[in-house]
């Protein structure tokens, strides 16, 4: 197992120009590293333009080293690409609708899987910039209505260097978000390569069949170009089928009650963060570190939202497999992990009818529901 080799700093190249001079003095000094404690009070010494451009040397040589990187990741995975990322991905606007699909009978409903997908970005970038998002981490779930979450993928990406200029917004968007760092991240040790071959071997996906993935209608374009930029850097043509769960949730509707609600309804529905702080819902970092937006938690709770609207709808019994089990037992309009800081405000909230803490229910139920006590 190789060890990922850490970015360099101007500093390092500072250190190197001055070893020489160091050496000459007589000091026993065989390396770099020897030197870095002998070279801090010169280094502060420098003036700003002194110091850009061994910031230069720095940006180059880390832009090289990632560029070789992902040539060398490519190379080694070249001899077990599968069938399935031969195609180049189509764009976004020629993705099929969920609506297209079709069951013959409840039971190939409960018995079909679907994979729900999300890729997080360090923030997103003006359209002028090559890199509109720096893939930094990918979520996905195996998930059926008969057996519920079935498997989970989750990876770190080793993300691209931000381009010049945009570091600060990069790290603020992540700050805000994930809160993933931009580098120096000990969990980001998959590059783009390894992510994409692990992805499909996730799925494993039949002769000649791609998978369908699915995600919120908002999130497609960044997953899309995510999943477009990975291949197109690492030289691996993909076709991976990226469709809207909002379409995928009104077609499990049409099909058992002949009848579609509104996008909007189901949009409206999606958002909801009961689980937000559920157990076994959030990768161990993001767990651990107490952060709510993490790309695998939020593929598990799509598949939560589905499980607590449409299993008793198909006759299916829900399991741990289909919500947390301290969930599993919760009313429709009750969230016990929600604590009220100021009442007050809460109730305001509940009386214009928010819908924050709701599952789905059908359109002629949603507007019956009333606040409970």
């Amino acid at each position: 197992m190789t060890h990922r080799q850490p970015d360099r700093s101007p500093y390092y190249f500072f250190v190197r120009d001055q070893l020489p001079e160091l050496q000459r003095r007589g000091l026993p000094l065989t390396g770099v590293v020897d030197a870095v404690p002998y070279c801090s009070q010169a280094w502060a010494l420098l003036t700003k333009e002194e110091k850009t451009i061994y910031k230069e040397k720095a940006y180059k040589w880390n832009e090289k080293k990632h560029s070789q990187k992902a040539v060398e990741e490519t190379r080694n995975l070249a001899q077990s690409v599968p069938a399935c990322l031969t195609t180049k991905m189509p764009s976004v606007a020629s993705l099929p609708d969920a609506s297209a699909m079709s069951w013959k009978n409840d039971q190939a409903v409960i018995a079909d899987i679907f994979y729900f997908l999300n890729i997080y970005s360090h923030g997103k970038l003006p359209s002028h910039c090559e890199q509109r998002f720096l893939p930094c981490e990918i979520g996905c779930v195996k998930y059926s209505l008969q057996d519920g979450i079935m498997a989970e993928f989750h990876r770190f990406i080793d993300p691209e260097v931000p381009p010049r200029g945009f570091r600060y917004h990069c790290q603020a968007a992540s700050d805000a978000t994930h809160k993933i760092p931009i580098s120096g991240f000990h969990l980001s040790r998959s590059g783009y390569a390894v992510v994409l071959q692990e992805l499909l071997e996730f799925v494993q996906p039949a002769r000649g069949v791609c998978p369908l993935f699915y995600c919120r209608s908002n999130d497609r374009f960044r997953i899309n170009w995510c999943l477009s930029r990975m291949a197109s850097v690492t030289g691996i043509e993909s076709h991976l089928e990226l469709l809207a769960v909002e379409d995928l949730v009104v077609e499990l509707y049409r099909k058992k009650y002949q009848k579609e609600p509104s996008k909007t309804w189901v949009c409206r529905e999606l958002d909801v963060f009961l689980w937000d702080f559920s157990s076994n819902t959030r990768c161990k970092w993001h767990e651990e570190n107490d952060i709510i937006c993490c790309a695998l938690a939020s593929c598990k709770k799509i598949a939560y939202c589905i499980s607590k609207s449409l299993a008793s709808v198909y006759g299916v019994s829900l399991t741990a497999a289909h919500l947390p089990l301290q969930d599993s037992d919760y009313g429709e309009s009750t969230n016990t992990k929600m604590v009220v800081l100021d009442a007050g405000r809460f109730q305001k909230m509940k009386a214009q009818g928010s819908g924050c803490d709701r599952h789905f229910t059908s359109p002629s139920q949603d507007q019956e529901l009333v606040p409970s006590n």
